[in-house]
């Protein structure tokens, strides 16, 4: 049961039919497991942990650079050098104390992540190379986890979820069958800091949707935005059935 300070604290959520105690309570009890802290992961992890999820695991071997500045808004000048994650989690306890927080800065494989996409309600991913998506996606198709994905370069972003024991939904994989696909990172191609703001902001939504079971999350559906025309569109994905990941579900 919340306390008076937790509904006082939650109360505009709390207010909306659809959330209702119920709802603010299922957000209180979840695991969210945050990979990546920087664009897209600030907006994730301080939404998350305002709106009272209650416990997130941080995941990043990366330290703050002053280049991050620019978009990593849980971040700051103060933080230089240090791990994302202990940066991340000074900022999130004096945002939210009753959050339980947890770090890992080992570097992202199959064997440091498991133990933590097993413990999650929700994986978010808030990474920004193949490799490493689709290593999280095999671990969340593994322990039948739901994927929060997305990404965001130049003026543009993408938002989509994957569960794909959700009958006849696709996978990540199914999304990018090929190792070899050139992904362009921000480091190479630069981003406008809005635009991580946005995306991550969704993300957060779409792991809140999906913790308190309302409305219609993003399965199979892709949602693209192109900031610079302020224009948005989906496209609708289809599970693979030689899918070499999630192929054998139904």
């Amino acid at each position: 049961m919340m306390n008076d300070e937790q509904l006082l604290r939650y109360s505009r959520q709390i207010m909306l039919p659809q959330v209702d105690i119920r709802g603010q309570e299922s957000l209180l009890q979840a695991t969210a497991l945050i990979i990546g802290l920087g664009g897209l992961g600030s907006p994730v992890a301080m939404y998350l942990a305002a709106a009272g999820v209650g416990r997130l695991i941080l995941c990043d071997f990366d330290r703050v650079d002053l280049s991050n500045l620019q978009r990593q808004v849980i971040h700051d000048s103060s933080q230089l050098e240090q791990y994302k994650v202990d940066s991340a989690a000074v900022r999130l306890r004096a945002l939210n104390p009753d959050v339980q927080i947890e770090t890992i800065t080992t570097p992202f494989d199959a064997h440091s992540l498991s133990p933590a996409v097993q413990a999650a309600t929700v994986v978010i991913d808030c990474t920004d190379n193949l490799t490493t998506r689709l290593a999280i996606n095999k671990l969340c198709v593994d322990f039948s986890k739901p994927l929060i994905y997305a990404a965001a370069i130049r003026m543009e972003g993408q938002l989509s979820v994957f569960h794909p024991a959700t009958l006849g939904t696709p996978c990540y994989r199914c999304l990018y069958p090929r190792d070899d696909m050139i992904q362009e990172t921000c480091t190479q191609s630069g981003v406008l800091a809005p635009i991580v703001g946005i995306i991550g902001s969704l993300q957060a939504i779409e792991a809140m949707k999906w913790i308190m079971g309302i409305g219609q999350v993003s399965l199979g559906r892709l949602h693209l935005l192109d900031a610079l025309q302020m224009e948005w569109c989906e496209v609708k994905l289809q599970k693979n059935p030689t899918c070499p990941v999630c192929g054998h579900l139904p």
